[in-house]
């Protein structure tokens, strides 16, 4: 194994490595094929979306670029959606196995990548298998919806490639590549909006460019020709330019569908304080993935100073010695930053949303993590001599296996609706927002007094957010309680007076009890509103 992974050896191996890494991840979510679409979100994005159940179209493609739809500008996302519609039908099952593959790809990209920047495979496909198996990105993947993130990451690591054959040739054609590909993955989604940033940090490690880097020489990936600071940050401002743009058209998209929470629904010092808790949360979840759930909701009293606190404290006490051993051990503050700065735009700072945090999240900053932890036990591990090396080996299988497994039963949970969403409970059982969701679903299934049940928790444990009373009203209005229905709509516009859906629920049901002007004028401005909040 250790001759497997020479460099001589790997030159030669090292595309029949990422294949092989690419069909263990395939195997292991290839039950997916099996699983359902979700009634949440996954009807937005497939199942009742007209424009995507179309096929491809140039009428279409337009409408990709042109539509701020689900609270999102990511055309690309919309074209592969119907992409997958054109060839397979709106199969679930053939939706879920391309968010799959292209995962399984991204599993052995990331190898290639790195072992190209690093000159060192074995801790590159370390990284690449955790990155393959880790429960955390169940959610990216066995969720139809999440296909964005499976999308963007899959143009930003051919970014990434693409940035370090620049670095080592730079040329105009190159740098060209590079943007197109930052380009790609903003369309998908705007999760590589620190892109810029992130290549700063690879100029430090492992690509060295950095003239009189502190970085001790590395005889595995010898520096490149040395670039001065202000060099290296003008190189990034016109990707800095596309990141900025992307962030615009995402804020827009969200300001305009009213997911953008304001200052006085969650002031600064709330978000300040659920971004440092967050962290350790993430941080926590990557070295014990147990009790993931597809939502999180934040807490009603705010978050215990104490807490926010010892979050701060320990950000900073991890930070100040990823610093401290920048010169014989760069990875670690190359990772630890990777992990810190990937996550900002998702952070919580600018509130998308009423979730605390979301696995989903973690798709491409955990990533940062695992290049820290296999630098650092590949070098102590070297220290230890060839015992060591083969602990250190054994250890990091054993954790490929270990989160294997729970990846494994994590996946099942996704299988569909009900599942996820019982689960969530389980984890959470006063989660107000699970509650509703599988309220929902239970609805779309004509299993109206469960579903009435899960509304009504719902609305107890969410007394302020509309869309649980507006979920109530509609389920009332299907069991046939007419007049409890127009109360909970009236309810949910009350908290919510922009709100389209209730006010067309609102109509209906006047229309049903015969107040043919109160319909009329709540259809109007349901019209209204959906037309607003979907205009770029």
């Amino acid at each position: 194994m250790l001759h497997w992974l020479s460099t001589e050896a790997w030159d030669r191996r090292r595309w029949a490595a990422a294949a092989l890494l690419a069909l263990g991840t395939l195997a292991l979510y290839a039950r997916v094929a099996g699983h359902q679409f979700l009634f949440f979100d996954d009807d937005r994005y497939v199942t009742a979306n007209a424009r995507v159940l179309g096929g491809l179209s140039w009428d279409g493609v337009r409408w990709a670029f042109g539509t701020f739809d689900v609270a999102n500008w990511h055309p690309l996302t919309w074209l592969s959606h119907m992409l997958d519609v054109q060839l397979f039908g709106p199969s679930a099952g053939a939706h879920h196995l391309v968010n799959a593959v292209l995962h399984a790809v991204n599993a052995g990209l990331l190898l290639l990548v790195l072992s190209r920047m690093t000159g060192a495979p074995g801790p590159s496909l370390l990284v690449a298998a955790l990155f393959a198996v880790h429960p955390l990105h169940v959610e990216s993947v066995a969720w139809v919806s999440e296909r964005k993130d499976v999308l963007s990451t899959l143009f930003g690591l051919l970014m990434l490639g693409a940035y370090a054959g620049y670095a080592r040739r730079p040329g105009p054609w190159r740098y060209l590549l590079v943007a197109l590909s930052l380009a790609a993955s903003l369309l998908a989604k705007p999760m590589w909006v620190t892109a810029p940033f992130l290549l700063l940090l690879l100029d430090l490690w492992p690509l060295q460019r950095l003239e009189g880097s502190p970085v001790a020489a590395d005889d595995r990936c010898p520096p490149l020709p040395g670039q001065s600071s202000w060099r290296l940050v003008t190189e990034k401002l016109p990707l800095l330019a596309l990141s900025a743009a992307s962030s615009a058209m995402a804020v827009a998209a969200q300001r305009g569908s009213g997911a953008l929470m304001s200052l006085e629904e969650a002031g600064l010092g709330e978000r300040l304080a659920n971004a440092l808790v967050s962290y350790i949360r993430y941080l926590w979840k990557t070295l014990w993935p147990a009790g993931l759930s597809p939502f999180y909701p934040r807490l009603a009293g705010g978050i215990p100073g104490w807490q926010v606190a010892g979050a701060a404290v320990l950000l900073l006490a991890l930070s100040a010695l990823a610093l401290r051993r920048l010169r014989s051990s760069p990875w670690l503050l190359v990772g630890w930053l990777w992990f810190l700065g990937t996550l900002v735009p998702v952070i919580g700072l600018v509130q998308v949303g009423s979730q605390a945090m979301a696995d989903r999240y973690t798709y491409l900053p955990v990533v940062g993590l695992f290049v820290a932890v296999a630098w650092e036990g590949a070098r102590l591990a070297a220290s230890w001599g060839e015992r060591g090396r083969r602990a250190a080996r054994l250890a990091g299988w054993a954790a490929v296996g270990l989160l294997s497994a729970l990846a494994f039963r994590q996946i099942g949970l996704w299988r569909d609706h009900e599942t996820i969403f019982r689960h969530a409970i389980a984890v959470d059982r006063d989660n107000g927002r699970a509650h509703l969701v599988l309220s929902q679903g239970l609805a779309a299934r004509g299993r109206y007094p469960e579903a009435l049940l899960h509304a009504q928790e719902a609305v107890r444990l969410e007394p302020w957010y509309a869309r649980a009373h507006k979920n109530l009203g509609f389920v009332l209005y299907r069991t046939g309680l007419v007049d409890e229905a127009i109360a909970a709509f009236r309810q949910a516009i009350a908290l919510q007076p922009d709100f389209a859906e209730a006010h067309g629920n609102l109509a209906i049901a006047y229309g049903k009890k015969g107040w043919t002007e109160e319909a009329m004028r709540e259809m109007q401005l349901e019209r209204q509103l959906s037309a607003r909040q979907r205009r770029p």
